[in-house]
């Protein structure tokens, strides 16, 4: 009997771990958005993270939203985003399942800044190499 309640527990153990693995830190999908960075911000109770709305590039007419939600876990990228708000911003970002509350409320983590424009479209930034 005790034998089995340690197979069923770790069993249900592994079972967890895989989990919270594929839950939180399995990376979806990754992309660029471009856009008007509209709002960011460093904000929490507990934990204090960047969080930001960008307003989405092309067309305004339809029934969607044109808002792009995200959190910022690299202090060098939220420090240069907090320097360019409305600005056109070209980010890299990776989407997971979840949201950790140490990593930020959104469920898109945004990791590097590929481009900035100014207002009369000049670069600021230069392209990221890879």
């Amino acid at each position: 009997m005790k034998k089995i309640l340690w197979i069923v527990s770790t069993i249900l153990l592994v079972v967890l771990a895989i989990f919270i693995y594929w839950r939180f830190y399995f990376v979806l999908a990754e992309g660029t958005q471009a856009g008007t960075l509209n709002i960011f911000q460093k904000k929490g109770i507990i934990f204090k993270t960047y969080e930001g709305k960008i307003i989405l590039s092309g067309f305004k007419a339809n029934v969607q939203s044109n808002e792009f939600s995200f959190s910022v876990t690299k202090e060098p990228v939220a420090q240069e985003l907090l320097k360019v708000s409305g600005r056109e911003v070209n980010i890299h970002y990776k989407q997971y399942f979840g949201s950790l509350p140490w990593r930020g409320m959104q469920k898109f983590i945004v990791d590097s800044i590929y481009e900035v424009r100014g207002v009369q479209g000049e670069s600021i930034l230069k392209p990221k190499e890879s």
